[in-house]
């Protein structure tokens, strides 16, 4: 039972832990930084996400650096 809750959800579970831990650190900084450790959790919780339905790669570096070279000629 475990293994197939791992196998689906683990990304998230994993993001949401990386999270968590970055929110520990901030926890006595502040409302403000406590906001900010919210969305740690959510972008943990996206990129988890992201694994776990397998969708490739968060960046296109392909597409990125077609993009740069086409902005900036000179950096080619």
């Amino acid at each position: 039972m475990w293994k197939m809750w791992w196998d689906t959800y683990g990304g998230r579970a994993t993001g949401v832990a990386a999270g968590l831990f970055f929110f520990f650190i901030y926890l006595l900084s502040g409302f403000w930084d406590m906001l900010f450790c919210a969305l740690l959790v959510a972008v943990g919780y996206w990129i988890g996400k992201a694994k776990d339905d397998r969708s490739g790669p968060l960046v296109n570096w392909s597409r990125l650096t077609d993009w740069l070279t086409d902005r900036w000629p000179w950096s080619r």
